[in-house]
C-alpha cells in the first residue's frame, strides 16, 4: 500500500501521527513503513528529511516504485502502534529554500539563455544543476550569470506565490511547462508566479520571499554540460559572511580597506615578483660562482679528460643548465645534480671537442640507480634516487676514457 505523503499538501507540516504498518531489521538498524508520513524521501535530487518517530531517530528515508515510504531508524517500533513523527525543521526549510531557488535559476536560464536543466543535486554546503545550452556550449560569460542572478533575486523580492498541486489532465495540457514531466501519472506541478512552471515532487515554501537570497557561486563545464553551483537562503547568508570575514582579514593583513583589496593584492603580487626576480638573479650568480670555483679544480680522468662533478642545492633545471654552459665553455665535462624530495635531478653536458656522449653516460648511470634520463651527445637530463649518481658517472666516464 502506497504511503500517504503529507508533505505534498503541506510542506510546513513538522508534527504528525501515523500507524506503523511494518518494522523490519536492516543492517543494524530498522526499516519502518507508515500509513502516512510527512518525511520527504530522497528523490529528484533533494535529500531526505531527518527527525524522530517517537523516540527513534530517523536516519534515512527512501521511497520504492510502489510508493511506499520507508524510514530507517535506530530502534524498533511496534507494528500496529500509533507513532508521533517530528521533522527537523531547520533541515526541511533549508531544502525548501534550495529547491525553490533552483527552480527559479533554471527558469531564468531557460528564459534568458534557452538552456535546459538536466538534474539537480542539493549538497550539504552548496547545490548544483547541469544545463544543456544551445549549440553544445558549456560556458557563459560573467555578465550573463549576473543577469540570471539579478532576475531571480528580483522575483524573490517581489514575494511571488509558489503553488504546488496535482492538476487534472485537461488543466495539465494548458499549463506553460518549462519541460515535459518525467512521469505519466500523479503529476505534481510547482508554479512560481506566472513564469516558472514545472513538474516536481519536492518541498517548497509558499512564497518566493522565504527564499531570501540566491547567489550563483560557479558555472563551469562538466561532462559536456554547464554545471551551475549556487546557494540560497541562509546558506547564501553564511556564504557571504564567510567571504566577507576572509576579505576583511586579508585587508587587515595588507593594511588596506576591503574595497581596495584587489589593488592591494595586485601591488603585493608585483612586489613579490620583483623580489623573486631579484632572488633568482642572486641565486643564479651564486650558482655560476660555484661553477667557476669548481672549474679551477676539475676531476682529471685518463686520456686527459677533465670533468666537473658538482651538487647545487636548491637549483632547478634552468640553473643547472647555466652552470653547465659555464663549465663546458671552459672545455670541461659537466656532471651536475640538484637534490629533490625523490632523489637527484641530473644534468650532464660535454664540450663539442670531447669524444664522450652525455646522453649515453646519463642513461647508463640512471639505469644502474633505477632512474630515468637521456639526451643528445652534448647534453642530457634525468633523475635518479639517492645521491650516488655523480660518483657512478665519474667511474663510468673514467672507464670509458680508459677504453
Amino acid at each position: 500500500m502506497a504511503t500517504e505523503r503529507l508533505y505534498y499538501s503541506d510542506s510546513y507540516l513538522t508534527d504528525f501521527s501515523a500507524r506503523v504498518l511494518k518494522c523490519e531489521p536492516a543492517d543494524g538498524a530498522w526499516r519502518v513503513l507508515l500509513d502516512a508520513s510527512a518525511f520527504y524521501p530522497t528523490s529528484g535530487g533533494q535529500p531526505y528529511d531527518t527527525g524522530f518517530l517517537g523516540a527513534a531517530r530517523v536516519e534515512d528515508v527512501t521511497v520504492n516504485s510502489a510508493g511506499e515510504v520507508w524510514h530507517t531508524v535506530d530502534q524498533p517500533l511496534p507494528e500496529g502502534s500509533e507513532v508521533r513523527g517530528r521533522i527537523d525543521w531547520e533541515r526541511r526549510f533549508d531544502h525548501m529554500q534550495q529547491h525553490a531557488g533552483e527552480h527559479m535559476i533554471a527558469g531564468a536560464i531557460h528564459r534568458l539563455l534557452n538552456g535546459h536543466t538536466i538534474g539537480l543535486h542539493l549538497g550539504h554546503d552548496a547545490s548544483s544543476i547541469d544545463v544543456d545550452l544551445p549549440g553544445g556550449a558549456t560556458r557563459v560569460d560573467e555578465e550573463s550569470l549576473l543577469l540570471i542572478e539579478d532576475a531571480v533575486n528580483r522575483d524573490i523580492q517581489r514575494n511571488l506565490p509558489i503553488r504546488c498541486w496535482f492538476p487534472d489532465e485537461a488543466e495539465l495540457s494548458r499549463l506553460p511547462l518549462r519541460k515535459p514531466p518525467t512521469v505519466r501519472e500523479h503529476i505534481r506541478i510547482v508554479m512560481i508566479g506566472d513564469e516558472e512552471c514545472v513538474a516536481c515532487g519536492g518541498t517548497h515554501p509558499a512564497r518566493t520571499g522565504e527564499i531570501g537570497l540566491v547567489k550563483i557561486l560557479d558555472a563551469r563545464p562538466s561532462k559536456g554540460k554547464m554545471r551551475v553551483t549556487f546557494v540560497c537562503g541562509q546558506r547564501a547568508v553564511l556564504d557571504y559572511r564567510m567571504r566577507f570575514e576572509a576579505a576583511r582579514e586579508a585587508a587587515r593583513l595588507l593594511s588596506t580597506e576591503v574595497e581596495s583589496l584587489g589593488a592591494a593584492v595586485s601591488h603585493q603580487l608585483e612586489k613579490t615578483k620583483e623580489a623573486e626576480r631579484a632572488l633568482g638573479a642572486l641565486r643564479r650568480e651564486q650558482i655560476l660562482e660555484k661553477a667557476r670555483e669548481a672549474i679551477r679544480s676539475p676531476e682529471c680522468l685518463p686520456n686527459g679528460l677533465k670533468a666537473v662533478a658538482c651538487v647545487f642545492e636548491g637549483a632547478d633545471a634552468f640553473a643547472l643548465r647555466d652552470a653547465a654552459n659555464e663549465i663546458t665553455s671552459a672545455g670541461l665535462i659537466a656532471l651536475l645534480s640538484a637534490g629533490t624530495q625523490k632523489g637527484s635531478l641530473l644534468l650532464f653536458a660535454v664540450p663539442p671537442s670531447v669524444p664522450v656522449s652525455a646522453g649515453r653516460l646519463l642513461s647508463e648511470t640512471c639505469r644502474v640507480l633505477g632512474g630515468k634520463g637521456g639526451g643528445r651527445p652534448d647534453f642530457a637530463q634525468g633523475a635518479a634516487p639517492g645521491g650516488e649518481a655523480l660518483k657512478l658517472a665519474l667511474e663510468n666516464l673514467a672507464r670509458e676514457a680508459a677504453e
